[in-house]
């Protein structure tokens, strides 16, 4: 799996130097970003998507795998 950075601390798959150890991504455009996909993400294969849409830039992007961490 190629290395996926990401910036957003307070993500349940977020670890030290800005990586992500989610073993599924789920990247939409931003015409989908209300898309409610399984926010509990007991399993992470549970992304079901029927559309293809294309991003004129990265700015048009976001990420549906953010889960916010949990404090111990």
């Amino acid at each position: 799996m190629p290395a996926v950075k990401c910036a957003v601390a307070n993500c349940e798959y977020w670890t030290q130097g800005n990586n992500c150890h989610a073993d599924t991504i789920m990247i939409e455009v931003d015409q989908h970003a209300n898309a409610s996909y399984n926010e509990e993400f007991a399993s992470e294969d549970s992304f079901e998507t029927t559309h293809h849409d294309a991003a004129t830039k990265a700015a048009n992007t976001c990420c549906h795998t953010f889960k916010a961490a949990t404090k111990h």
